[in-house]
């Protein structure tokens, strides 16, 4: 089946529609646990020997480092856009929805837009916000569909939507936890402050707390004479609204990233990521890899984390959930309470009206919005490369093999074979450069932060598409978790752990060897 021309976006060329392939593996358990892992988001097809053996001819490094790979330009498969040079360059729909999703897309762009305001209000679709909370829409985290940043270096400058600061305390020894989820690392939210910090709060309400930050100056001279100076942060919960946090209270700054692609992410097979995982570097490459399992309550079961800094949430709509429930103190049928994330010892915050709505099962967001704004998110394109065939962009990818960053930031994948209510995300040949797994990236990025399998150490490797055009989308270069690097040069270099080794291959490039790696990078 082929999706019928959009109405407004450009139908894909003959060789896009044959980099549609499939690979669909079947259901494994994963070693350990009592439950499968099986796919249990997709209405997926099992693939075919045929299917098979075309995916293998395109995955894998370039036969020819000299050429770009077939089909390398189309990062997000047939749905791909046109690299804009403007800021909405990751607030694309897909191009190859149909014209019924491209209208669909629409109203699920108005609600991710919309901003929420606190109840009781005249436009009862409209309230709900708070009582505590981080953003009144979505689009305040994520600007054109990009990355955050962290707040001015000034610790007494107001922080920014988009960056906040998660919070947890250890679970005494003995926490039952979720059957099937053996290994996981189990946390409890902090007693007074919850899940997550929020730093504003509706008129009548305290709130939590003040992010701050300062910077501690850190020179790397690189090889060639260039010096290169990090920010280390120092993250602080000023003015806690609710007195002192937990004596054993740990943080974790998060800063929102960009969302484009996040429905072809979903739609890999979990056991091609699962394949991927050394949890005890059997190769002896020095990379791990272990995959993060997570209790997900959209189905009652564990499965594969794939989104988040750390892995912790396995689907776009239990994300999408989540960040209502946390940033916007939004209600949802997975998320059910109305007062957000107030702890009982708020308990002002607990007695304020919600906006709960009868026709919605008393939530303040109904199925229906949840999935509008769902829609959105997963069918927003990835941009197409830029100067795949350009010398310098060539030698670039042959120095990111070399210095081992595929190891982790794995180029291709293709997406599993759907039915016809996904469709668009069938069977794609995508180039995200990640794995999706966590891995230790050492001391200097350590939050000490444990999220379900995540130890404080471990970190989700990010996929690099778009990661070139941040600061076009963006406004400014801002990278990592905490946004700490203002570069793509600062954040390899903050690169330790698993990652020591390729960082250390970049310190010690020649200067011309290393300017073709960046420019690679931005590339993508």
């Amino acid at each position: 089946m082929r999706c019928s021309t959009p109405r407004r976006w450009t139908k894909p060329s003959n060789s896009l529609r044959r980099a549609g392939l499939i690979l669909a593996l079947p259901f494994a358990a994963f070693p350990g646990h009592a439950q499968d892992l099986g796919d249990l988001h997709l209405n997926a097809l099992p693939r075919t020997e045929q299917e098979s053996a075309r995916a293998a001819l395109v995955l894998g490094p370039p036969e020819d480092p000299s050429r770009p790979q077939r089909f390398e330009l189309r990062s997000g498969g047939a749905g791909t856009v046109r690299a804009r040079s403007t800021v909405d360059a990751f607030a694309q729909p897909a191009a190859n929805l149909t014209l019924e999703q491209g209208m669909t897309f629409e109203l699920g762009e108005a609600l991710f837009s919309r901003p929420w305001a606190s109840a009781p209000a005249s436009t009862t679709a409209s309230d709900g916000l708070g009582p505590l909370f981080n953003a009144r829409a979505c689009a305040d985290c994520h600007p054109n569909g990009g990355r955050a940043g962290p707040p001015d270096s000034d610790p007494e400058a107001p922080s920014r939507p988009g960056m906040f600061l998660r919070v947890a305390i250890p679970a005494p020894e003995g926490t039952p936890t979720p059957e099937g989820i053996a290994e996981y690392i189990s946390t409890l939210p902090d007693p007074v402050y919850g899940d997550q910090l929020q730093d504003d709060a509706i008129q009548g309400q305290l709130t939590e707390y003040r992010l701050a930050v300062s910077w501690e100056d850190i020179p790397v001279t690189l090889e060639g004479g260039e010096t290169v100076t990090l920010r280390r942060p120092d993250w602080q919960a000023a003015d806690p609204g609710f007195g002192p946090l937990h004596e054993a209270a740990m943080l974790s700054p998060r800063v929102a990233p960009p969302l484009i692609g996040l429905g072809l992410i979903e739609t890999i097979a979990t056991d091609d990521i699962l394949a991927l995982a050394d949890p005890d570097d059997a190769d002896g490459d020095g990379i791990s890899g272990r995959a993060n399992i997570v209790w997900s309550r959209e189905f009652d079961a564990p499965m594969l984390g794939r989104f988040g800094l750390k892995a912790g949430m396995p689907t776009v709509r239990e994300q999408s959930a989540s960040a209502f429930f946390h940033d916007v103190g939004l209600s949802s049928s997975l998320f059910p309470q109305g007062w957000g994330d107030c702890t009982e010892p708020q308990a002002a915050c607990r007695q304020a009206p919600d906006g709960g709505d009868p026709q919605h099962d008393g939530h303040e967001i109904s199925d229906t919005a949840l999935g509008l704004v769902t829609f959105f998110i997963t069918n927003l394109g990835v941009p197409a490369r830029r100067d795949v065939g350009d010398p310098e962009v060539l030698r670039g990818r042959a120095i990111f093999r070399e210095a081992g960053c595929a190891a982790c930031h794995r180029p291709s994948f293709v997406t599993r074979t759907l039915n016809e209510d996904r469709v668009q995300h069938s069977f794609q040949l995508i180039w995200p450069y990640s794995d999706f797994l966590l891995h230790d990236m050492g001391e200097g990025l350590a939050d000490g932060f444990a999220e379900a399998r995540a130890t404080g150490r471990e970190w989700r490797t990010p996929p690099l598409w778009g990661i070139g055009l941040t600061e076009q989308v963006s406004g400014r270069g801002s990278y990592l978790h905490d946004g700490r690097a203002r570069s793509l040069l600062e954040a390899i270099l903050w690169h330790g752990g698993e990652a020591q080794s390729a960082r250390d291959t970049v310190v010690g490039l020649a200067p011309d060897d290393r300017a073709a790696l960046l420019r690679f990078l931005r590339s993508l």
